[in-house]
């Protein structure tokens, strides 16, 4: 039987028996012969140490022990398929000697094994609730006037749309008479019959006495109501789209080219469930206007506003019956209610804020206002709080008086 040095490339000493080394199994398999290594015999070592022979026969050696080794890696090389490092397969026994050096060349050479864990995305909100509108993109933009309906002398009444979360909105527009750019308000106007609405409906007075101060006021329709594009998914969600729709309105006054507009000031008013769509695109999108006012504002608690205006209707109960098998009412299911209104994120309002509210208010009864402005003011909000005596939901004997409060409330804060 002949001998086999194993050759490793680690330094060594001629005096030193030599750990076995197995030949790599995929190259003993192209040889047709299973890997065998033969250490030297301790006798070989022992005669290796002479003196007188021991410098010409280890050259010897060393130089026929190298040449298998070269030429089994040459086979291995060109024979073996194209792998990923990887993929590559390794010695089922490697010897001690073998392990350190592969352990440290696989290392550097392929990607760790250990898979990482990729960051996890926040699970998205209920799409009926305040944070899936905070976190919503909006795309208001393509304001155009339609048409001239009236010239009143001191300004001009224009039926306008724009677009906005797929939707085509209407509404109209008074525009003051003058060079302009007049500052904005954005009305949003209070509950009215989708079915009987008309361009415009609501706040007529508000209309009238704003843009003879010299204020563009756009009254959105909202979704479902005149020329707008219908959404009949609106009460089912709590009409939250509402407040998507005023917010679009902003955003395509700012995005206009229409020359009268002074897209730097802008506010909001909105009156009854439109005090309750201003104060939900206050906490949905701050900073986009620069003061709002509310009169007479529904509650910012949605539960109270389903009591109030869903639970004795006859004309909802189908709605209702489908609220309570989805989400629930509010008295099964309170935390869904409560990400539904805006009250409790009234701490990222960011405007100053006018609040009117007459203390004989039977339809938004006064203490939904008195609420919402406690919570404003724990968070140090910038609020003022009106309370008009015996005055009720509709500000008839005193009205004169909280608009006059309205407009210096904007000149101050849009100036």
């Amino acid at each position: 039987m002949g001998w086999k040095l194993i050759v490793d490339r680690r330094p060594w000493r001629y005096d030193q028996a030599r750990p076995a080394r197995p030949i790599p199994a995929r190259c003993a398999q192209r040889a047709g012969t299973a890997p065998v290594a033969y250490p030297l015999s301790r006798a070989g070592v022992d005669w290796l140490r002479s003196p007188t022979w021991a410098p010409t026969i280890l050259n010897s050696v060393k130089a026929l022990s190298v040449l298998p080794a070269v030429l089994l890696l040459a086979a291995c090389t060109s024979g073996a398929p194209t792998t990923a490092p990887g993929d590559q397969p390794s010695s089922t026994t490697p010897s001690v000697a073998s392990t350190a050096t592969n352990a440290a060349s696989a290392s550097a050479a392929r990607p760790s094994a250990t898979p990482t864990s990729e960051p996890t995305k926040p699970p998205k909100p209920n799409p009926i609730s305040i944070q899936a509108l905070i976190t919503k993109k909006y795309d208001g933009r393509d304001l155009k006037v339609r048409r001239l309906v009236a010239d009143y002398g001191a300004y001009k009444r224009y039926i306008v749309s724009y677009r906005g979360d797929g939707l085509t909105i209407s509404g109209v527009m008074n525009v003051p008479d003058g060079k302009g750019p007049f500052p904005v308000l954005v009305l949003n106007h209070g509950y009215i019959d989708p079915d009987s609405y008309f361009p415009g409906q609501g706040m007529p007075r508000e209309h009238d006495y704003l843009a003879r101060r010299g204020y563009v006021v756009l009254h959105t329709d909202y979704r479902g109501h005149a020329s707008s594009d219908n959404d009949r998914e609106v009460d089912y969600e709590l009409r939250l789209p509402y407040a998507v729709d005023t917010i679009n309105a902003v955003k395509a006054v700012k995005s206009s080219k229409l020359p009268f507009l002074d897209k730097d000031r802008v506010g909001w008013l909105g009156r009854s469930m439109g005090g309750g769509v201003t104060l939900t695109a206050l906490v949905a999108q701050p900073g986009l206007v620069d003061a709002a006012v509310i009169y007479a504002s529904v509650s910012s608690l949605a539960a109270d506003n389903w009591k109030q205006f869903y639970r004795p209707s006859e004309d909802r109960s189908r709605t209702n019956r489908r609220i309570a098998r989805t989400y629930g009412l509010p008295d099964k299911s309170p935390e869904f209610w409560r990400a539904a209104s805006p009250q409790p994120y009234l701490s990222r309002v960011t405007e100053p804020l006018l609040v009117h509210h007459g203390t004989r208010d039977n339809t938004c009864p006064i203490r939904w206002s008195e609420a919402t402005v406690k919570t404003l003011k724990a968070s140090g909000k910038d609020v003022t709080f009106v309370k008009y005596r015996g005055e009720g939901h509709t500000f008839d004997r005193q009205w004169r008086r909280s608009i006059e409060q309205t407009v210096a409330f904007f000149d101050k804060h849009l100036d």
